[in-house]
């Protein structure tokens, strides 16, 4: 026998024998790694489904927190603007009511004025009307104390009321 040469025999058992591995192959381990490539393949296809459904759900939410923002800042100068109206009309009625009571103030103090003028008029007038008569007393009763002066005294009077 020669060595390099195969018998047909050899080469038909070897090829029974790997038709018959082949077979338990199939039936044992091809299709369970074949099933485990499969279930790998549907679980990284599902990874990057999640992955980006994932994505999509935060861009989605990106974009509602950007709106949320807008809106929020909208809100937020329009308080704002709101609070700015509203101190302007605050100071603007205090301004006027200030402008108000200001001027109720000045009439009152004019008016009190005049009525402290009038009061201190009518005082002036009662003094020199006092004085006035203390004055015409003191000078009738020297008058009168001599009894010539009395005499032209009426007389001046008298031509007085005849000339009118």
């Amino acid at each position: 026998m020669d060595l390099v040469t195969p018998s047909i025999g050899l080469v038909f058992w070897t090829l029974v024998s790997f038709l018959i591995l082949l077979v338990l192959l199939k039936k044992l381990a091809w299709k369970p790694m074949l099933g485990a490539i499969h279930e790998r393949e549907r679980s990284i296809e599902d990874a990057l489904n999640k992955a980006e459904l994932a994505r999509e759900e935060m861009s989605r939410l990106s974009n509602e927190n950007e709106i949320l923002m807008k809106q929020a800042r909208i809100e937020r100068d329009e308080i704002l603007k709101e609070a700015k109206e509203l101190k302007d009309q605050i100071l603007v009625e205090a301004k006027n009511q200030a402008q108000i009571e200001g001027a109720k103030l000045i009439e009152k103090a004019k008016i009190e004025i005049n009525n402290q003028k009038v009061a201190a008029l009518d005082e002036v007038k009662n003094q020199v009307a006092s004085l006035s008569i203390e004055i015409a007393e003191k000078v009738l009763r020297k008058q009168f104390d001599d009894q010539k002066t009395q005499n032209t005294l009426v007389s001046d009077l008298l031509k007085d009321v005849k000339l009118n």
